[in-house]
């Protein structure tokens, strides 16, 4: 990963701070664990065991914070719809009783 590179949560996209990348970070935001697969650079849905390192040990659940010595955190795009939503959910209750 290059250093111009935001690291962002797998599940909302929030951008994260690096201490929050080690085995009990989570994201600030949607509070879940961020030392996971699937916020690695090897992650890949489309892989053997969804991982591209050859020399990693198979993790089954790839959203629980786990001690792969081969995690290389990754930015991306949310793909959790329904966090986003329920988020957007929110803004527009708390607009309309915001006092004016």
């Amino acid at each position: 990963m290059s250093h111009d590179q935001v690291v962002t949560c797998w599940y909302c996209g929030t951008p994260l701070p690096s201490h929050t990348l080690g085995r009990e970070g989570e994201c600030p935001t949607c509070k879940r664990a961020t030392r996971v697969c699937r916020n690695c650079r090897f992650y890949d849905p489309s892989c053997c065991d969804e991982c591209r390192e050859p020399q990693a040990e198979r993790i089954l659940d790839k959203e629980r914070a786990n001690f792969c010595d081969f995690f290389e955190p990754e930015g991306h795009q949310p793909d959790n719809r329904a966090y986003l939503e329920r988020e957007a959910a929110r803004q527009a209750a708390d607009s309309l009783f915001r006092k004016r």
